[in-house]
């Protein structure tokens, strides 16, 4: 299967951070925890000819294509491409590697959005899988439809996808799914269209929008994965090193938000460099509109607490 393009979010961005905090010519190991479609990982390579990057997915489409373009790019000794979820990044970093800055892009590729038989997106017919990894032995976004309870369903749309009509998108499921299974995106597609009033059906966001966002993130344990795998990186910091994460909607933004506050008042010295989260220009919106929603936040480790006092002197 050909890979899709995929426009890598915020990347001028994530490039002027490293650019003013490390020198071009330094030795550095990097980690870039969604290789995707390779974007981040090849600029930062190029930026740094000689650093190595440990670069993480799970995806079986993702890993075939970052596989074929290091070769094409001769980047196969600079980059570890490591076949998993970036949840087991403390035992698949080797334990002598200590990381000079760290990235991490929640959002879904665009590949697995355009990709039909994926099931992660309405706009194309196809079974409701959405898991990231498609070969996994785990619970498929249809086997959740099909077993959760009434309760449970509303909770989950609500919960994950701040759904304000999910009690009666529930309701509508559990009665469909009596009469058939609910195996395709258009089946859930539409049971969501009309679970809402008729005057809403048609706004700006789909009435499916949340509830396949819900279903995608409890099927990849999205949030769970993300909490973890901030604890099990600030240790493996370098003196001076950064961790950043681009996130895509309000619950993974509260995540890395208050994680990284409470790292700060925590055992390591930890310093938040974004009080308020960097945006994507108006100018990468315009070029790639998933964008749009891209929050990044980004904290550096340091050898002592910053100062409190703001009229402290520095050294």
């Amino acid at each position: 299967m050909n890979y899709g393009e995929h426009f890598s979010v915020q990347k001028e961005d994530i490039l002027n951070l490293l650019k003013s905090n490390f020198s071009l010519e330094g030795e550095y190991n990097f980690s870039d925890l969604t290789f995707g479609a390779g974007g981040h990982t090849l600029a930062i390579a190029e930026l740094f000819p000689k650093s190595h990057i440990y670069s993480f997915d799970q995806d079986p489409d993702a890993l075939s294509n970052g596989q074929k373009i290091l070769k094409e790019n001769s980047l196969e000794e600079r980059v570890t491409l490591i076949d998993s979820n970036f949840e087991n990044f403390s035992k698949k970093i080797p334990l002598n590697v200590k990381l000079d800055a760290v990235l991490l892009d929640a959002g879904v590729s665009s590949h697995q959005f355009d990709t039909g038989e994926r099931g992660f997106s309405f706009r194309f017919e196809g079974p409701l899988d959405m898991r990231m990894n498609p070969n996994a032995e785990t619970p498929n976004a249809a086997d959740i439809l099909a077993t959760y309870s009434l309760g449970e369903l509303q909770e989950l749309f609500s919960l994950y996808g701040e759904e304000k009509f999910s009690k009666t998108i529930a309701k509508n499921i559990v009665e469909k799914r009596t009469q058939e299974p609910i195996l395709t995106t258009k089946q859930l597609e539409d049971i969501c269209f009309h679970s809402y009033p008729k005057k809403l059906r048609f706004g700006k966001i789909s009435p499916a929008t949340k509830v396949f966002q819900a279903l995608r993130i409890k099927v990849n344990r999205e949030l769970d994965v993300l909490s973890d795998v901030i604890g099990q990186v600030i240790p493996r910091l370098n003196c001076n090193g950064l961790f950043m994460i681009i996130s895509f909607h309000s619950l993974e933004d509260r995540i890395v938000k208050h994680s990284f506050k409470s790292w700060k008042d925590d055992a390591y010295p930890i310093e938040v460099l974004t009080k308020k989260p960097i945006l994507p220009s108006s100018d990468e919106i315009f070029k790639n509109s998933r964008s749009r929603s891209a929050k990044l936040r980004v904290i550096k480790k340091v050898n002592e607490w910053p100062s409190k006092n703001k009229y402290a002197k520095k050294e």
